[in-house]
């Protein structure tokens, strides 16, 4: 099975040696794989209240639940920075709990994204009373205090989140579409890249979106020619309409592989209940009463979940895997979780797990080092330990 992918598997040559530093010969050693170079995540937003003790009764034994079943199978979560939330006013945001949250994850050995630094929607109103160059300098600010408090918890930043419909959003006014306006798609990217890169030099940046149109790829285009230092494209997959056809998402990828750049599928959702008509245009419009998880729908999530990753996987520049809703009655309300909120496990969590802690992972392997103390090992790009009669190792692939 590991030979099915050269692109995500290597080897490695190893020495075991005593304390000493002499090589050990013929010594029995034990080879397990302890995590992946991919990042396989999700969005980690519960465990903000769970890490902080906001939960109470049901709602915190479920919750507590989810973020354990979570940190089974996740490596990479995302944490929210909704400019409106995170700082609902002006000087008083909520950096404590989030970073509580963020520093319990990397104690978990987890990698910790933070989505977004800009963004027209779930804008903070109280920015609506300034003029556009204020509002562009307040920006700044935001992005060098996020970036500068959170540096060593959270490197990675989706810096810009939806920029191709930005500047001509109309569903109500808000302060990022005005400076969208004023500087102009590239202009505005460019600012706040440099900003952020600035902030943390070695953070790792992305723009994110929806849109996965030529709109998109032509803005990436753009931005890239006008020397943006974009370290990851952001590619959204909202599938409540039902899954991409395998074709559509090959065009996607091939399109934007063009780019050379890591690609990470930063959204993804897939819906275990009825799927949402195919006249909604825009998703949000959609807001029934009732939108339940069903049986059958269940396993219709499972199956095209797994055909999704393993499309996804035999792509060498996709490195991030990210499901969105771990939990169902996130965005939009919709049943689109891998658990039910009374923290019911649903097949397609299993599924996703026999991919990512099993196919995709090297099996534990009993060796015996050589007359010079190396074994060689073949297997999946990540993290090892060797364990030997004396001592362990860790080493990467």
């Amino acid at each position: 099975m590991i030979n099915n992918y050269p692109h995500r598997t290597g080897k490695k040559a190893l020495q075991i040696t005593d304390k000493a530093g002499k090589p050990l010969a013929s010594a029995d050693v034990t080879i397990r794989q302890k995590d992946s170079k991919e990042k396989f995540g999700c969005a980690g937003f519960e465990s903000i209240q769970v890490i902080n003790g906001m939960l109470e009764g049901d709602d915190k034994v479920h919750a507590e639940k989810r973020v354990e079943k979570m940190l089974e199978i996740f490596n990479f979560l995302t944490l929210p920075f909704y400019w409106g939330r995170f700082e609902p006013e002006r000087g008083k945001p909520i950096t404590d709990v989030t970073l509580k949250a963020a520093k319990w994850l990397c104690e978990k050995g987890k990698l910790v994204k933070g989505h977004p630094l800009c963004w027209h929607t779930v804008c903070a109103d109280w920015l609506l009373e300034f003029s556009d160059a204020e509002i562009l300098k307040i920006q700044i600010e935001r992005i060098w205090r996020d970036v500068s408090e959170f540096k060593g918890y959270i490197d990675t930043w989706d810096v810009i989140n939806e920029v191709v419909i930005m500047p001509i959003f109309d569903r109500y006014d808000n302060a990022v579409t005005r400076i969208c306006k004023a500087e102009g798609q590239v202009g505005l990217v460019k600012k706040l890249f440099d900003e952020a890169r600035r902030a943390n030099p070695n953070a790792t940046l992305l723009i994110n979106d929806f849109d996965m149109s030529t709109d998109y790829s032509d803005l990436v285009a753009k931005l890239l020619d006008a020397g943006v230092c974009i370290d990851a494209i952001g590619l959204q997959s909202h599938m409540h309409q039902g899954c991409w056809k395998p074709e559509k998402t090959h065009e996607i990828l091939e399109r934007f592989s063009k780019f050379g750049l890591p690609l990470h599928f930063t959204e993804i959702n897939l819906v275990s209940g009825d799927i949402m008509p195919a006249h909604i245009v825009d998703l949000n419009d959609f807001i029934p009463d009732h939108w339940p998880s069903n049986p059958e729908g269940e396993q219709r999530q499972a199956q095209e979940l797994k055909a999704f990753f393993e499309l996804l996987y035999e792509y060498p520049l996709v490195e991030a895997f990210t499901y969105w809703s771990f939990s169902d009655g996130g965005w939009l309300n919709a049943p689109a979780g891998l658990m039910t909120k009374d923290a019911r496990v649903k097949p397609s969590y299993d599924a996703l797990y026999e991919l990512i802690m099993n196919k995709w992972r090297t099996p534990e392997m009993k060796t015996k080092t050589d007359e010079n103390g190396y074994v060689e090992i073949f297997g999946f790009y990540g993290t090892y330990e060797a364990s030997y009669d004396g001592g362990s190792m860790e080493f990467e692939i």
